[in-house]
C-alpha cells in the first residue's frame, strides 16, 4: 500500500518479442495503491499490447514507485545494476550493444 495515503504513480517496465530475435523494452504509468496492483494493470496491458503486434509479452515486468507526480522532468524508472565492467564496458553490454534500432541524432 501506498504510504503516502492514496494511490501513488508506477512507472512498470515491460518485456516483449516483437519478432524471433527483436525485443521491446517499454515503461507505461500507472495510478494504483501498490506495487501489486500497478503490476498487474501494467500485465493486463501487456498481453493486449503484444497481441496488437502479434508479438508476446515475456511475463517480465518491474515497477517503480515515481516519488512526486508525473511531469516535466520526472523520473519514471530506475534500475540499479551492479557490476565489474568499466564505463564504457558497461555502456557496449548493456546500452549500445548494436543491436538496438535507433538513430543517431
Amino acid at each position: 500500500m501506498d504510504t503516502r495515503g492514496g494511490d501513488g504513480w508506477y512507472g512498470v517496465r515491460c518485456i516483449f518479442e516483437l519478432v524471433e530475435g527483436s525485443y521491446e523494452e517499454r515503461i507505461t504509468l500507472w495510478r494504483a495503491p501498490g506495487f501489486e496492483e500497478a503490476i498487474g494493470m501494467a500485465e493486463e496491458e501487456a498481453d493486449d499490447y503484444a497481441r496488437s503486434l502479434d508479438g508476446s509479452y515475456l511475463g517480465i515486468a518491474q515497477a517503480y514507485d515515481l516519488f512526486d507526480e508525473p511531469g516535466h522532468g520526472a523520473e519514471v524508472f530506475s534500475l540499479v545494476r551492479d557490476s565489474d565492467l568499466d564505463p564504457d564496458g558497461y555502456i557496449d553490454r548493456y546500452v549500445t550493444t548494436g543491436e538496438e534500432h535507433q538513430e543517431d541524432l
